[in-house]
């Protein structure tokens, strides 16, 4: 198992954006093969968020982010203070 994690900042009091990227992203990512759960979070004082998500295969994951990656940077152009941040890990327990 394989966790992905993307960090972003959106500044303090956006969470309608993240909210547009819960909602509109999420959905999408559970969709794909191999996902087992996607979690988007966020704190609206100092708006970092971010999304969680574990996958079957490191495969399902790589191929899942060529996919998603291109509609998360339009959901976040324009909101997001920095380039997000990716990571990818295996899951040495769940």
């Amino acid at each position: 198992m394989f966790a992905r994690l993307v960090r972003f900042s959106l500044g303090p009091g956006q969470r309608p954006a993240a909210q547009a990227v819960a909602d509109g992203l999420a959905p999408l990512i559970a969709a794909q093969p191999g996902c087992a759960t996607v979690t988007v979070f966020g704190d609206d004082r100092d708006g970092e968020c971010g999304i969680f998500v574990l996958w079957d295969t490191e495969a399902n994951a790589e191929a899942a982010a060529r996919v998603i990656r291109p509609q998360l940077d339009q959901h976040l152009a324009g909101h997001v203070q920095g380039p997000p941040e990716t990571r990818r890990f295996e899951v040495l327990s769940a």
